[in-house]
């Protein structure tokens, strides 16, 4: 399968609640990467996370993928994505953000998905507090502090 063509089956199979599909596109070991969530690592659990995680809270899911690149190891592609909010405060409204799919490959299947992504355009749209959204930037902050190839930018 094509680059194109695997990120079009990505899409569509969160697009139809369809973890089993989307989970297919993993290898059996591979770890999913949700900027939300966190980490869910093998086929059942990335099947999971599209099927009940995702569903939870949203629903009328659309996701595109633009200008993918790839040397066979490693994808990178643009994305837009919003989805309709089950949140009370969002009174039934869509949050939309944008961010970059990064993909680690084997044998044409997904090792490892890492995803950076401007997710303050959802938060405004989901109608959070502002002490809600510097929680959720706050934990951000302190993950990328906790990066290995941070260190060196965390001394003056």
């Amino acid at each position: 399968m094509d680059a194109t063509a695997m990120l079009r089956a990505f899409c569509d199979a969160v697009e139809q609640r369809d973890g089993q599909s989307f989970a297919a596109l993993f290898t059996e070991d591979g770890v999913y990467h949700d900027v939300f969530y966190g980490a869910f690592e093998g086929r059942a659990k990335i099947a999971d996370m599209v099927d009940d995680w995702f569903y939870r809270t949203a629903e009328d899911f659309r996701w595109d993928m633009h200008a993918p690149v790839s040397d066979g190891a490693t994808l990178y592609a643009r994305y837009t994505f919003s989805y309709r909010s089950k949140l009370p405060e969002a009174n039934g409204g869509r949050a939309m953000f944008e961010g970059v799919a990064i993909m680690t490959l084997r044998d044409g299947k997904i090792v490892s998905y890492h995803e950076v992504a401007n997710t303050a355009p959802a938060f405004v749209d989901l109608h959070f507090a502002p002490e809600r959204i510097a929680k959720i930037v706050g934990k951000q902050s302190a993950a990328l502090k906790a990066r290995p190839e941070m260190v060196r930018h965390l001394t003056n």
